[in-house]
């Protein structure tokens, strides 16, 4: 049996799923790697894993990579999603919403950057310009007046900006959805055993967030963040229909923008 190749986000939000890959015992010879996001859901598109934790803005191109046919299978049982207050995908800014000139991207996912544009558009009716960050550019509190950032960095981000809009909170308010950022998608091949036994490992972490985060080495790389709390409440890994409804909307919408 060939090694499961298994790529997953490297923030704390997915602390649950890793938590269980490594230590639930139901996965038995595997190797996980572990990206920002962009990365994840590049390595999907180039073969390089076969089970991988994607944007959810990426799943169109990993369909357009494979010609337009469905390249995947979607793995509808668990996902990083939000039902409210996220904490960890922003808009910080200087300066009020309705002032805003211009906003900075962070590359590492393109569904936050997606979802600040549909909000701007369709909620909150403002038309800023878009400046797309790269990995030699840092946040520079003092130089931006305005960016989306995601990730465990906004614990410490969200402290040197005046303003804070959460996106998922933002998206609630709008759709009256929760949101889903992340999904577990499968190369369509894979055997249902090892996606059985892969969602299983899911759900065995997921069951046992206290533990993952006790066992947490670097928790104190995190000292304003009650974790535990963070993947309790701000956190939501259950991929329901609320949520399947939510991906659906949004897709709609990125596919309107870019028409």
């Amino acid at each position: 049996m060939s090694k499961l190749r298994i790529t997953a986000v490297s923030y704390l939000n997915t602390l649950p799923f890793v938590y269980g890959i490594r230590n639930s015992g139901l996965l038995e010879n595997y190797d996980l790697q572990l990206d920002i996001p962009s990365e994840c859901a590049r390595k999907f598109i180039k073969k390089e894993t076969d089970i991988a934790l994607v944007p959810v803005a990426a799943l169109k191109k990993i369909n357009l990579s494979a010609g337009g046919q469905d390249s995947y299978k979607l793995l509808n049982e668990y996902c990083i999603g939000s039902n409210g207050k996220v904490r960890s995908v922003l808009l910080l800014s200087q300066v009020p919403l309705n002032t805003i000139r211009n906003i900075h991207l962070d590359y590492h996912s393109l569904t936050s950057v997606n979802l600040a544009k549909v909000l701007s558009k369709h909620f909150w009716k403002i038309n800023p310009g878009w400046i797309n960050l790269n990995e030699h550019t840092e946040i520079n509190m003092t130089s931006m007046e305005s960016v989306v950032a995601i990730g465990d960095k906004t614990f410490l981000l969200e402290k040197e900006f005046k303003y804070v809009y959460d996106l998922a909170a933002e998206w609630k308010k709008f759709s009256g959805l929760p949101f889903v950022f992340a999904c577990w998608v499968a190369d369509k091949n894979l055997p249902e055993e090892r996606i059985k036994n892969f969602t299983d490992a899911l759900e065995w972490g997921v069951l046992n967030k206290k533990k993952a985060v006790e066992n947490l080495f670097d928790a104190k790389k995190f000292p304003s963040v009650n974790i535990e709390e963070y993947l309790e409440k701000n956190i939501d890994f259950i991929f329901n229909t609320k949520k399947h409804q939510a991906l659906k909307l949004f897709l709609e919408y990125i596919d309107f923008m870019e028409k």
